[in-house]
């Protein structure tokens, strides 16, 4: 996490395709090589180092790759092929519950679910270093302007961070983004051993069939909320031009009153308790390929790297780095009883508090909505004139010589 503005800084300016693989690679290792930690208390902190590296690989594919797509394709084609990126994160994280859970019971240890991945993922790196191709930074804005000889030059990181700062598109998304890391964060966490308390609060033996079911509620709802999201981005962006930012604020703030009843109803009914989870899970994830596009049309392609790492830094730092812990210690101080009846309880409360940061993301997004097109159109002039002055600087060196 905190090695992402060094990637995003790379990104815009050397090889993306080789600065993935590498990270990827980095990520493989050090997944493979938390199988190996000896268990005890002692090996705690060599486990939380190694798992802290993983990070590495994803600060940088998740930095680089979406500026890749966005320099590959343009306007509703690139909306599409975010949508499809985008799958990754709901579906990816509702797998690990499910895959996760069966190889530890297949082989009767939690270690092969670490061990088995790393392979999937050196193939990935291979395909990124033979089988992708970097396009040109700004590829899509420049064939815009007949001139896909030029690629847009990178601004000093200086400038960068100082238009980043100005952009209140940018600055608005990435606090509603960072409430959706931090709900999404803490729901994946707590909400499986909410829940579980909760069955056992009622007489009902629980079983891992629980974490099962969050999964396969996670991958479904992440396919249904990105499909949703995508379309409607698509449908309503040529009519209504800020209607990115309406989407993802209507879907954080649409699925607050879903998640809070289904915290409340756990100890009622558990069928109707997964219902609502799937729809504000649904509704949460409306937002992911809006936003994305939202930052690569407010920012320009030489920065976007940069923008992306600095996004990412601030929503995992101030969102699901902390929000697991800061659950597990407001239900600790409501509440230390191993009792499921009082743990319920506690977690609860805990987690309600995830509904009134979906509010205050749902605001962040509408707030950008007054200043998106604005930015993005200052967006389209500096990647004009980025290429416009590199090709006035080559026709004067050209009359030079």
């Amino acid at each position: 996490m905190s090695l992402a503005p060094l990637f995003g800084y790379l990104g815009d300016r050397y090889n993306r395709k080789i600065i993935m693989g590498t990270g990827i690679l980095i990520w493989a290792g050090t997944t493979l090589a938390t199988s190996f930690v000896a268990d005890g208390n002692e090996h705690v902190w060599l486990m939380l180092i190694i798992r802290g590296c993983v990070g590495i690989g994803e600060a940088s594919y998740s930095t680089i790759a979406p500026t890749i797509i966005a320099d590959m394709f343009a306007d509703q084609q690139r909306t599409r092929m975010l949508a499809f990126f985008y799958f990754a994160i709901p579906v990816g994280s509702g797998l690990g519950y499910v895959v996760g859970s069966q190889i530890a019971a297949a082989t009767g240890s939690w270690r092969w679910a670490f061990r088995i991945t790393p392979g999937i993922a050196v193939i990935l790196a291979g395909f990124c270093f033979f089988a992708i191709t970097d396009p040109p930074r700004g590829h899509c804005e420049t064939a815009n302007q007949g001139s896909t000889k030029y690629a847009v030059k990178a601004t000093s990181w200086k400038a960068d961070m100082k238009a980043l700062l100005r952009n209140k598109t940018y600055v608005w998304t990435t606090i509603g983004f960072t409430c959706v890391a931090f709900t999404t964060g803490a729901l994946a966490f707590w909400a499986p051993t909410y829940i579980s308390a909760a069955e056992l609060a009622q007489g009902i033996k629980s079983t891992s069939s629980t974490g099962l079911i969050f999964g396969a509620i996670t991958c479904a709802s992440g396919i249904t909320g990105v499909l949703i999201g995508a379309e409607s981005s698509r449908r309503f962006r040529n009519r209504i031009p800020y209607a990115d930012a309406i989407i993802c604020g209507v879907g954080l703030l649409g699925s607050a009153p879903f998640v809070y009843v289904s915290l409340f109803l756990a100890e009622v009914s558990l069928p109707l308790v997964w219902v609502l989870i799937f729809i504000g899970e649904v509704l949460i994830n409306l937002n992911w390929t809006p936003m994305a596009d939202m930052l690569l049309y407010t920012v320009p392609p030489a920065r976007r790297s940069t923008a992306e790492a600095f996004q990412i830094l601030f929503s995992h730092l101030f969102g699901d780095a902390g929000s697991p812990y800061l659950i597990g210690a407001i239900a600790d101080s409501i509440s230390t009883s191993k009792q499921p009846a009082f743990q319920a309880y506690a977690l609860k409360y805990a987690l309600s508090i995830t509904t009134f940061v979906c509010v205050m993301g749902g605001a962040g997004f509408l707030m950008a909505s007054f200043s998106l097109v604005k930015d993005r159109k200052e967006a389209e002039i500096h990647a004009g004139n980025n290429i416009k002055n590199q090709i006035e600087s080559c026709t004067e060196e050209s009359y030079e010589e």
